[in-house]
C-alpha cells in the first residue's frame, strides 16, 4: 500500500487496525497530528467508523473501497479499482457531502427499523456459532425475519412537526434521496442535498411486501398508496419500546427512544473524482 502512494508521490503511514475501536484510535490520533488527509481501506462499516471522527473537521476523507458492497464509494464516484481508488486520493477534489445521525451516530448510507436489523443480528449469530459463509448466512437470517414477521407501531414527527403514526415492519432513512425504482434501486444521485429521506411501508404482509418490491422494479412504487416516501432536515421516532435495535450503514446498535435525526449538510470532506 505504500509502495501504491508513493507512485503519485504520497508519503503514506499504513496502520492495520484489528478492530473498530483501534481504527478508530489511529483515526483520532491522526486527527490530532493534523495530518491532511486519512484514509480508510475497508467496507462501508470501516467507512463509516473512521468517518465518524472526520465529520466536523476541515481534514480530507479518502476511500480505498475493500468491502463487498460499498454503496457509499460507488455513489461518491469512487473507482472500485484499488489502484485507480489510490490514484483518486492523490488527484481527487476534496468535496463537502452530507452525514446523517441518529442519537449521535452517524451513517453515510442509510440506517433502518425493523427487518433489517433483525437479519443482520441474527446473520451475525449464524456465523459465529455454525460457521456460515455471509451470504449463506443472511439467506437464512432474512427467511427466518420473514417467517416472523414482526411489526413496529411508531409515532413519527418531522421538523417537529404533528406526529405520524404506522405499523409497519421496517423503517428506511436515507442520507439524501434513494432511488427506490427501476433498475437504480437503492443508488443516490447526490450526497449533499441537505436532507434525509423517510421511507415507511404500512402495514403489509409478506405477499405484500413482495407486490411493492415488483412495483419497484416496474417504477411504480410512487402509484401505491401504503408506501410513505417523505424528505426532512430532522426527525423523531418513538415507539412503546424503550430500547430498540438500529442499523447504521449495516451496523446494529441497540439504542434508547426516542430516535433522534438529523442531517449534517456537508459535515464531511471526500476526496472525489474531478
Amino acid at each position: 500500500m505504500r509502495e501504491k502512494f508513493s507512485a503519485h508521490g504520497m508519503q503514506a503511514r499504513v496502520t492495520l487496525a484489528g478492530s473498530g475501536e483501534e481504527m478508530i484510535a489511529a483515526a483520532k490520533a491522526a486527527l490530532a497530528e493534523g495530518l491532511l488527509i486519512v484514509v480508510a481501506g475497508g467496507g462501508d462499516g470501516t467507512i463509516n467508523a473512521v468517518a465518524s471522527v472526520l465529520a466536523g473537521t476541515d481534514t480530507a476523507f479518502g476511500v480505498l473501497p475493500l468491502g463487498t458492497l460499498n454503496h457509499f464509494a460507488k455513489d461518491m464516484g469512487i473507482p472500485l479499482d484499488l489502484d485507480d481508488a489510490v490514484a483518486n486520493v492523490a488527484q481527487g477534489t476534496p468535496r463537502r457531502v452530507d452525514v446523517g445521525e441518529v442519537n449521535e451516530r452517524i451513517f453515510l448510507n442509510n440506517s433502518s427499523l425493523g427487518l433489517y436489523p433483525d437479519i443482520v443480528r441474527d446473520r451475525e449469530k449464524q456465523q459465529r456459532r455454525l460457521g456460515r459463509g455471509k451470504w449463506l448466512a443472511a439467506l437464512w437470517a432474512a427467511i427466518g425475519a420473514l417467517r416472523r414477521y414482526p411489526f413496529l407501531h411508531i409515532s413519527f414527527t418531522l421538523d417537529g412537526g404533528r406526529a405520524h403514526t404506522r405499523r409497519t415492519p421496517f423503517v428506511f432513512i436515507g442520507n439524501n434521496e434513494y432511488t427506490m425504482e427501476g433498475f437504480s434501486i437503492g443508488e443516490r444521485s447526490r450526497l449533499d442535498g441537505g436532507s434525509l429521506s423517510l421511507y415507511v411501508a404500512q402495514r403489509p404482509g409478506r405477499l405484500g411486501l413482495l407486490r411493492l418490491a415488483w412495483s419497484a422494479l416496474r417504477g411504480r412504487l410512487a402509484q401505491e398508496r401504503d408506501f410513505d416516501v417523505l424528505s426532512t432536515a430532522s426527525m423523531e421516532i418513538d415507539t412503546h419500546h424503550p430500547r430498540l435495535r438500529v442499523a447504521t450503514d449495516g451496523e446494529v446498535t441497540v439504542m434508547a427512544t426516542p430516535l433522534r435525526y438529523r442531517i449534517r449538510p456537508g459535515a464531511l470532506r471526500v476526496i472525489a473524482p474531478k
